[in-house]
Protein backbone atom coordinates (compact mmCIF):
# COMPACT_ATOMS: atom_id res chain seq x y z
CA UNK A 1 0.00 0.00 0.00
CA UNK A 2 2.87 2.35 0.66
CA UNK A 3 1.61 3.93 3.90
CA UNK A 4 4.17 5.23 6.36
CA UNK A 5 4.25 7.19 9.59
CA UNK A 6 4.92 10.91 9.65
CA UNK A 7 7.23 12.65 12.09
CA UNK A 8 4.56 13.23 14.79
CA UNK A 9 3.42 9.59 14.67
CA UNK A 10 7.00 8.35 14.95
CA UNK A 11 7.69 10.67 17.88
CA UNK A 12 4.63 9.36 19.75
CA UNK A 13 5.30 5.75 18.79
CA UNK A 14 8.85 5.99 20.10
CA UNK A 15 7.46 6.56 23.61
CA UNK A 16 5.81 3.11 23.53
CA UNK A 17 6.78 -0.45 24.44
CA UNK A 18 8.55 -2.42 21.69
CA UNK A 19 5.53 -4.70 21.07
CA UNK A 20 3.30 -1.71 20.34
CA UNK A 21 5.88 -0.23 17.99
CA UNK A 22 6.06 -3.53 16.14
CA UNK A 23 2.28 -3.82 15.99
CA UNK A 24 1.83 -0.32 14.60
CA UNK A 25 4.52 -0.87 11.97
CA UNK A 26 2.88 -4.12 10.90
CA UNK A 27 -0.59 -2.56 10.73
CA UNK A 28 0.53 0.51 8.74
CA UNK A 29 1.66 -1.86 5.98
CA UNK A 30 -1.96 -3.01 5.64
CA UNK A 31 -4.93 -1.63 3.72
CA UNK A 32 -5.75 1.39 5.94
CA UNK A 33 -3.74 4.46 6.82
CA UNK A 34 -3.63 5.94 10.33
CA UNK A 35 -1.66 8.29 12.55
CA UNK A 36 -0.43 7.72 16.09
CA UNK A 37 -1.65 10.72 18.07
CA UNK A 38 -0.49 9.80 21.57
CA UNK A 39 1.82 7.35 23.29
CA UNK A 40 3.19 8.28 26.71
CA UNK A 41 1.01 10.67 28.68
CA UNK A 42 2.29 12.65 31.65
CA UNK A 43 0.23 13.10 34.81
CA UNK A 44 -0.87 16.64 33.96
CA UNK A 45 -2.25 15.55 30.57
CA UNK A 46 -3.90 12.47 32.11
CA UNK A 47 -5.70 14.59 34.70
CA UNK A 48 -6.83 17.08 32.04
CA UNK A 49 -8.36 14.28 29.93
CA UNK A 50 -9.99 12.84 33.06
CA UNK A 51 -11.56 16.22 33.93
CA UNK A 52 -12.82 16.56 30.34
CA UNK A 53 -14.46 13.13 30.51
CA UNK A 54 -12.16 11.75 27.81
CA UNK A 55 -10.55 9.25 30.18
CA UNK A 56 -11.90 7.28 33.09
CA UNK A 57 -8.47 7.16 34.74
CA UNK A 58 -7.12 10.10 36.74
CA UNK A 59 -3.48 8.98 36.82
CA UNK A 60 -3.28 9.35 40.63
CA UNK A 61 -5.75 6.87 42.12
CA UNK A 62 -5.32 4.62 39.09
CA UNK A 63 -2.34 4.77 36.76
CA UNK A 64 -3.28 4.42 33.09
CA UNK A 65 -1.42 2.39 30.48
CA UNK A 66 -0.36 5.66 28.80
CA UNK A 67 1.29 6.78 32.06
CA UNK A 68 4.09 4.22 32.03
CA UNK A 69 7.47 4.88 30.50
CA UNK A 70 7.64 3.38 27.99
CA UNK A 71 3.92 3.61 27.36
CA UNK A 72 1.85 0.44 27.34
CA UNK A 73 -0.79 2.13 25.14
CA UNK A 74 -1.21 4.37 22.15
CA UNK A 75 -4.06 6.26 20.56
CA UNK A 76 -4.52 6.52 16.83
CA UNK A 77 -6.81 8.15 14.31
CA UNK A 78 -7.63 7.06 10.76
CA UNK A 79 -5.80 9.13 8.15
CA UNK A 80 -6.68 11.36 6.48
CA UNK A 81 -8.68 12.73 9.37
CA UNK A 82 -11.26 14.27 7.03
CA UNK A 83 -12.82 12.63 3.99
CA UNK A 84 -15.33 14.67 1.99
CA UNK A 85 -15.39 17.18 4.84
CA UNK A 86 -16.39 14.57 7.45
CA UNK A 87 -14.02 14.11 10.40
CA UNK A 88 -13.05 10.60 11.45
CA UNK A 89 -14.19 11.60 14.94
CA UNK A 90 -17.73 11.82 13.52
CA UNK A 91 -17.48 8.61 11.52
CA UNK A 92 -16.87 5.74 13.98
CA UNK A 93 -17.07 3.15 11.21
CA UNK A 94 -13.57 4.17 10.16
CA UNK A 95 -12.30 3.27 13.64
CA UNK A 96 -14.12 -0.07 13.53
CA UNK A 97 -12.52 -0.95 10.19
CA UNK A 98 -9.12 -0.01 11.56
CA UNK A 99 -9.74 -2.11 14.67
CA UNK A 100 -10.10 -5.15 12.42
CA UNK A 101 -6.70 -4.46 10.89
CA UNK A 102 -5.05 -3.79 14.25
CA UNK A 103 -6.54 -6.76 16.07
CA UNK A 104 -5.76 -9.10 13.18
CA UNK A 105 -2.14 -7.92 13.09
CA UNK A 106 -1.86 -8.37 16.86
CA UNK A 107 -3.23 -11.89 16.65
CA UNK A 108 -0.86 -12.82 13.82
CA UNK A 109 2.07 -11.48 15.86
CA UNK A 110 0.99 -13.14 19.11
CA UNK A 111 0.61 -9.79 20.86
CA UNK A 112 -2.26 -9.51 23.33
CA UNK A 113 -3.92 -6.11 23.07
CA UNK A 114 -7.10 -4.56 24.35
CA UNK A 115 -9.04 -2.17 22.13
CA UNK A 116 -11.01 0.75 23.59
CA UNK A 117 -14.07 -0.22 21.55
CA UNK A 118 -14.29 -3.68 23.14
CA UNK A 119 -12.67 -3.47 26.57
CA UNK A 120 -13.76 -6.95 27.64
CA UNK A 121 -12.65 -8.55 24.35
CA UNK A 122 -15.89 -10.46 23.81
CA UNK A 123 -16.35 -9.26 20.23
CA UNK A 124 -19.31 -7.00 21.05
CA UNK A 125 -19.05 -3.22 21.04
CA UNK A 126 -22.61 -2.83 22.35
CA UNK A 127 -21.83 -3.82 25.95
CA UNK A 128 -19.29 -1.05 26.53
CA UNK A 129 -20.04 1.95 28.72
CA UNK A 130 -16.99 3.97 27.63
CA UNK A 131 -15.90 4.02 23.99
CA UNK A 132 -12.31 4.98 23.19
CA UNK A 133 -12.18 3.77 19.60
CA UNK A 134 -8.63 4.93 18.89
CA UNK A 135 -7.11 3.33 21.99
CA UNK A 136 -4.96 0.17 22.01
CA UNK A 137 -3.07 -1.18 25.01
CA UNK A 138 -1.00 -4.21 25.90
CA UNK A 139 -3.06 -6.78 27.75
CA UNK A 140 -1.54 -9.20 30.24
Amino acid sequence: MGFYFGKKSLTELNTCERQLKDLARRAISGPLNFSIIEGHRNLERQQLLFRQGLSQIDGVEVKGQHNYGPSKAFDLVPYPIKIDGVSAWNEPQRFYMLAGVMLNAAQEMGIRVRWGGDWDGDGSTKDQTFHDLGHYELFN
